[in-house]
């Protein structure tokens, strides 16, 4: 019966759909991470390890393939996913949910250097001008009152901005050079990674309570798992500009669930500085000519 439901809905508007309930569904990811007492490397072992089990049944239930193509690209892609994951939650322990997410958002940005470099795309002047104003949003998370974790949490974060850069790329890589649209992949690879580096470095603290699994399930369930399945679905229907422009939703919604949840407020540099950050983006993407307009089939 949803099948029919959802078929009934216009394509276009079934991909702003599908990729808005992702975006909140990732949006979840900062308060709970907040809320668990566990460190970074316990929440991010289990998160993808349920994430894997989440993907792979839900794949080959559907009869999907999960083939891995071993080459460099596809390496670096998987290894570039998993840096985001993990740097992502090691950010949202040490700084606020706000700076985390923020930095992290900054990816389109370093996009706009990558891409031409390793793709041959064009740089245009209003690359640079973006450019500008998101570094100049992000020197703002550096000021105000911040200790040394804060400091610390703030260049996790945006290592994960990058890595979130890289991991795009070198998906575009796969699509547009090898022609490969088998994407979903990556992030059960990535997802396998983090597992194996987080291992050893919590094999003696593997003991959780009942209430941490709960949360730790929907997270690894829905939070990554589902979520990312559901993106992939969404976006063969909208363009990767658009799907660029509501998954900001994340970025919005993440500091207000943890607002909400535990009463962390960002200072007022962090919110100038996330406001600066989604203009600069906002502009740029709106302003991209139609021929730049890429969509992603899988």
């Amino acid at each position: 019966m949803l099948n029919k439901f959802i078929s009934k809905i216009p394509p276009h508007k079934r991909g702003l759909i599908f990729i808005s309930f992702a975006a909140l569904m990732w949006s979840s990811g900062g308060l709970f991470i907040k809320v668990l007492t566990l460190d970074a490397f316990q929440i991010s072992f289990y998160r993808s390890l349920i994430a894997v089990i989440t993907i792979v049944v839900i794949t080959l239930g559907r009869k999907k393939s999960l083939k891995f193509e071993p080459d460099a690209v596809s390496v670096l892609c998987s290894i570039s996913y998993a840096f985001i994951l993990i740097l992502f939650v090691i950010a949202t322990k040490l700084t606020t949910a706000a700076n985390a997410i923020f930095l992290q958002f900054t990816a389109p940005i370093y996009l706009l250097v990558l891409e031409p470099v390793f793709l041959k795309t064009k740089f245009e002047k209003k690359n640079l001008i973006a450019l500008f104003f998101c570094f100049a949003g992000m020197t703002l998370f550096f000021f105000g009152k911040l200790d040394m974790s804060n400091i610390q949490g703030n260049l996790f974060a945006i290592g994960s901005g990058i890595s979130f850069a890289l991991f795009s790329l070198f998906l575009k890589w796969k699509k547009q050079i090898h022609k490969s649209d088998n994407t979903i992949i990556y992030i059960v690879a990535g997802n396998f990674l983090v597992c194996l580096f987080c291992i050893p470095v919590i094999y003696d603290r593997l003991a959780i309570e009942l209430n941490q699994l709960v949360i730790l399930l929907f997270m690894g369930i829905f939070q990554i798992g589902i979520s990312y399945i559901i993106f992939n679905e969404g976006i063969k229907y909208i363009s990767a500009t658009e799907s660029m422009i509501i998954a900001m939703l994340e970025a919005v919604l993440n500091p207000i669930w943890v607002f909400i949840g535990i009463g962390e407020i960002p200072t007022k540099f962090s919110i100038a500085g996330s406001v600066i950050i989604l203009l600069a983006i906002i502009w740029r993407n709106f302003f991209v000519k139609p021929e730049e307009i890429i969509k992603i089939v899988d």
